[in-house]
């Protein structure tokens, strides 16, 4: 199953951001297995290095742990997912207020759009 990337993203970031979606959206579980990087990279068509770049990008955020000989795993520490799910918040927060503005609304129009979605309608 590959996977569509957007072309103004580099392929590696948006992977990070796959897997750091699914760890908070509870599709992947604290100690759960990744796959190796050659299954990873054969499930997702990309590169076996893009794949490598990926793992090692969740290792320097913590929201991985590589056993030597086991696999790579997601870490166990709430704290750590904690923080991912904070920062992943606020970079998807500040893309859409980019992209909103972008069309001239400003920010008071975005607050009150967000607050009738908000009231159900």
């Amino acid at each position: 199953m590959t996977m569509d990337f957007a072309k103004d993203r580099p392929i590696y970031l948006q992977l990070v951001e796959s897997i750091c979606g699914d760890v908070i959206k509870g599709k992947l579980q604290p100690g759960d297995k990744l796959p190796s990087v050659r299954e990873f990279a054969l499930e997702s068509g990309v590169n076996v290095n893009t794949v490598q770049r990926v793992y090692k990008e969740l290792e320097v955020m913590e929201l991985t742990e590589t056993k030597r000989g086991q696999g790579t795993f997601i870490t166990t520490n709430q704290e750590v997912i904690l923080t991912v799910r904070e920062q992943m918040k606020e970079q998807v927060a500040m893309q859409f207020i980019t992209s909103i503005e972008s069309f001239g609304f400003t920010l008071d129009e975005i607050i009150e759009v967000l607050k009738k979605k908000k009231g159900g309608n």
